[in-house]
Formats: structure tokens, C-alpha cells, sequence
């Protein structure tokens, strides 16, 4: 474990907007993450847990610690039926997916390419392309840094929703994800309900083909943040209600939208972007990407700040256009934590 003053966190958040903290602290294994978070919690110094940096705005000074976790491991055991992986904190998302088709463990492809490490991945309950972690997730075992003891809640009490967990939540920065556990079926059922992988067989198909058709379109759609600085995606697909989505698609026939239940559709957050000419605008060194307006970019130096005053800009427009409300997904850090976008 190492620590410095003053440390530049422009390497360890995909946006690589350059702000600065007070602490930096790399713990390699999970006894160091959990020393390092409580001796911060018992300073009363304000603390920001980071992975792979991939879901965060940085908008200035961070005026407090920064914990980045890198705890490796993978533990598997299997039955008859499936098999059962326990997996640190620190390893990386698309490295999992490829080491379990790797290793014969397939199930996961559909989930390929997205950023940021494996103890982010239940926050938000990361998913594409028709699956999502949910299906997989056993159990999270975390560090409530209010009692300062780890602990392990099953797949149902993590509240799984769209982009939506008991993390953030009820344990909104009070967790912090020490490993995972997932469950992989023997019987592996290709999971080919979105657009492009519709066109296999699903009597001939492969995990491996799908896991390379999932990454073409990724990469096609999607900016490498190591080229372009980036978070994915950063507004929710909103969620409307059957009628709203009715009265929308009198006006604008073309609106993309799937049934989520007999009363809501999600709407085409990307779609409803572009339908409003903001592809390509920008603020200051943030722009919103040319070939996918669900995504914005650092372009040229870029601030926190500029990319957050884009983010109200696009938000306000599709308000008075739609009369619907985008959420963002990456968390919006200010000098001493998480806040709201509006409050940016």
C-alpha cells in the first residue's frame, strides 16, 4: 500500500479529466482495502472508493482520500449444474468475461466490453444487450463503513433494478463491494434477443461468436476511452408510461421505444438526443460523440465542470421537447463526495 499527497487522478478515471485529492491509496488486497477505508472513516476524512473509474465525473478538488481498489482472485467450484465463481473486487470486467469463455465457463458474453472492474458492476447493475448482472449475481459481500464489518447480501437483497441496486440506495456511500459471487449454468442458453444477434442460429451458435459480435458492435458504437476519454453511456434509458409513449409517438412516429411491462416502454435515450440536433454540441472541452449521442467525450481537455453543464443542457432540451427527464448514470464527485447533477 502506498500513499501520496496531492495525487492527479486523470489516469484513474475514463473520462481523463485531470483533477487532484488530497490521498491516493492503491490497496491490493482486501485486508488493505478495508484498513484504508475505516482509518479514513475514523479520521472523519472524506473518502471515494474508485475501480476501474469508468462511472465517474470528477468536478474538482477532491478534498479528502482516494481508495482505488485492486484485490485480484478468482474462486470457482462447481456442481452438477453450474459453476459458482467468488470474485475480488479489483479484477477487471471484460478480463472476467474473457477468462471465463476461456475456461469453458460461457454465459457472461452478452455483458462484454463494459468498462470498470468487477465490484462496480453490481452498483449499478450493469447490463446491454437484453442481459444484465442481476441473472448471474449470488451473493455481494461488502465493508458497511458505518459498523465497520463486512458483510454478504443474496442476489434478492441487493434490490437489482434497471441501473438500479440497494447500493445505490439505502447503501449509498456506505458500501463498499469487497468480491462478488456468480452463478454460470453448464447449460448454456444463448441469450440472442437483441437486433444483431437475432441473425444466428441458435442451434449452431457460439458463446465465443457472440462474445466477438457483442465486442464489434461495442466498438463500433462506443469510443475507446483510452483514445477518447469517456463513461459509456451517460443518461439512463428513461421509462415512461404506455399512454406518454402513445401521445409521443403521434408526434414523432419514428421514436424507438421496447415494452417493459403492460404499463411502461423505455424510450431511446440516444434517440430522443439526436432527434433533438444535439449531436456534436459541446461545452467548453466536452462534446457529445458524432456517432453515438448517448455518450459524451472528453474532446479537448475537458473539465468536470464542462461536462456536467453539457449534461444539464442536454437535459433541459429533451424536458422541453419530450416532456421527458434524462437521468445520468456515471456518480457526478465533488470536493467532498457524490452529488446530484443539478448541484454540480
Amino acid at each position: 500500500m502506498n500513499t501520496n499527497t496531492y495525487n492527479s487522478l486523470s489516469g484513474l478515471n475514463t473520462l481523463g479529466v485531470d483533477a487532484t485529492c488530497e490521498k491516493l491509496i492503491h490497496a491490493t488486497n482486501r485486508q488493505q482495502i478495508v484498513k484504508a477505508c475505516l482509518d479514513e472513516r475514523l479520521e472523519h476524512t472524506p473518502l471515494l472508493v474508485l475501480g476501474g473509474g469508468s462511472n465517474i465525473v470528477l468536478t474538482c478538488h477532491f478534498q479528502g482520500t482516494v481508495v482505488v481498489l485492486e484485490s485480484k482472485g478468482i474462486a470457482i467450484k462447481e456442481d452438477d449444474s453450474a459453476y459458482h465463481l467468488v470474485v475480488e473486487a479489483g479484477e477487471n470486467w471484460h478480463d472476467l468475461v474473457k477468462f471465463c469463455l476461456e475456461n469453458k465457463m460461457p454465459g457472461l458474453e452478452n455483458l462484454a466490453l463494459i468498462p470498470g472492474s468487477v465490484g462496480a458492476a453490481p452498483i449499478q447493475n450493469i447490463g446491454a444487450y437484453g442481459a444484465e448482472l442481476a441473472q448471474y449475481c449470488e451473493w455481494v459481500e461488502y465493508l458497511d463503513l458505518e459498523t465497520g464489518k463486512c458483510q454478504r447480501l443474496n442476489a434478492s437483497e441487493c434490490l437489482f433494478g434497471y441501473r438500479d441496486s440497494i447500493f445505490k440506495q439505502k447503501l449509498k456511500q456506505r458500501a463498499v463491494i469487497l468480491s462478488v459471487a456468480l452463478r454460470l449454468d453448464k447449460q448454456w442458453s444463448p441469450n440472442l434477443s437483441y437486433g444483431p444477434l437475432k441473425g444466428f442460429s441458435r442451434e449452431s451458435v457460439t458463446p465465443k461468436a457472440v462474445f466477438d459480435c457483442i465486442c464489434a458492435i461495442r466498438q463500433q458504437k462506443l469510443p475507446d476511452p483510452k483514445v477518447l476519454g469517456n463513461v459509456g453511456s451517460f443518461f439512463k434509458n428513461p421509462i415512461v408510461s404506455k399512454s406518454q409513449f402513445e401521445a409521443l409517438q403521434e408526434s414523432y412516429p419514428d421514436i424507438v421505444g421496447y415494452v417493459v411491462s403492460d404499463h411502461d416502454v423505455k424510450l431511446a435515450a440516444g434517440w430522443l438526443i439526436e432527434q433533438a440536433g444535439l449531436k456534436g454540441s459541446s461545452v467548453g472541452g466536452a462534446s457529445v460523440h458524432l456517432q453515438q449521442a448517448l455518450v459524451l467525450v472528453n474532446k479537448n481537455q475537458a473539465t468536470g465542470d464542462d461536462v456536467c453543464q453539457l449534461a444539464r443542457n442536454i437535459i433541459a432540451k429533451i424536458h422541453k421537447l419530450f416532456g421527458v427527464t434524462l437521468e445520468v448514470e456515471p456518480r457526478i464527485i465533488g470536493a467532498s463526495g457524490q452529488k446530484e447533477i443539478d448541484n454540480a
